[in-house]
């Protein structure tokens, strides 16, 4: 399947309504002092809607990928001012702040820093000079923080939620290249090899967790696809992940999608999804399982759903990263 028009109107209507959506909010915040001001607005006026700042972060990305691949959306000029008055200047110059402040030095690491890298590589494609300057700063700034992190960690982080560093990295890797961040992309192939080129085995029988959005072990095989070369890639997968799927071959079960960790399952399988994809054809069948098992339940559901499921499904039926 593709984003088709149909579903690209309705995951715009969705990212419009979260973009604005000021609460329910999750609020990750570092004091160092007194409060001030800790109203989302104040703190991040370009991402202050949707459930939490990375929600808010790829719903922009979804915004600016449906304007890229259906300009002809009847939405598309709602999504245009929508971007222009969220993407301005002063309000990515506030967000820059706050990640030189104190509560800003790895606040969203490295979840949230991989969604904006990807924003901005999404803008690119796009082509829009207004958005694309104005969050430059920031994506500047993340990108050299996001080279440090990797290159400094001598261990991964394998979880199937926010942490997990195969993810981000896969995501940095696509900004790394729009930009032209030879820095950045040899620091993620670096810490990519020091951290999954010896894993064998990997340990299926474990997936899925109750917190997973993403299989540890699948995404870090599409992250090895990205690092090694074909013949060497192969090899590694041959040795990574049997034949016999397991668990990963079959959507996961989901007992109450009003649970926000059970939600995370419908995101599980498009991330599972996307993943299959991106191994290739052998894996197509697979692809479409989990993406036809998520797919309904994308929009018009729990709110702790709907204000991200669209953007993994997004990722699932598109073209980059």
């Amino acid at each position: 399947m593709t984003l088709s028009g149909q579903l690209a109107g309705a995951f715009a209507d969705v990212a419009l309504k979260n973009v604005t959506r000021e609460y329910p909010r999750h609020i990750i915040h570092l004091l160092t002092a007194p409060a001030a001001d800790l109203a989302p607005r104040a703190l991040h006026p370009a991402f202050y809607g949707s459930y939490d700042w990375h929600s808010a972060v790829h719903m922009h990305w979804l915004l600016a990928r449906i304007l890229r691949t259906h300009p002809g959306l009847a939405s598309a000029s709602k999504i245009a001012r929508t971007l222009d008055a969220h993407l301005s200047t002063p309000a990515l110059q506030r967000e820059l702040a706050y990640f030189g402040s104190p509560a800003g030095r790895t606040f969203e690491r490295p979840y949230g820093w991989a969604w904006l890298l990807e924003l901005q590589a999404e803008l690119s494609r796009l082509g829009e000079r207004r958005w694309i300057e104005s969050v430059r700063p920031l994506a500047t700034l993340i990108a050299a923080r996001f080279s440090t992190f990797v290159s400094a960690a001598p261990y991964p982080i394998r979880a199937g939620s926010h942490g997990n560093t195969a993810f981000a990295s896969v995501l940095a890797l696509d900004f790394a290249h729009s930009a032209q961040d030879d820095s950045l992309e040899q620091a993620i192939r670096d810490a990519a090899r020091r951290w999954y080129a010896a894993d064998r085995n990997a340990p299926l029988a474990y997936e899925p967790s109750l917190d997973d959005f993403l299989s540890p072990a699948l995404i870090e095989a599409v992250l090895m696809r990205e690092v090694l070369g074909k013949d060497e890639f192969g090899a590694w997968l041959h040795g990574f992940l049997p034949q016999d799927l397991g668990p990963l071959a079959t959507p996961p079960v989901i007992a109450d999608r009003s649970d926000p960790k059970q939600s995370h399952l419908d995101g599980l399988s498009l991330t599972r999804a996307w993943c299959y994809t991106r191994l290739g054809e052998n894996y197509a069948e697979l692809a479409e399982r989990h993406l036809q098992a998520a797919l309904p339940r994308v929009t018009g559901g729990d709110y702790v759903g709907e204000h991200w499921l669209a953007s993994f499904a997004a990722l699932a039926l598109g073209d980059h990263p």
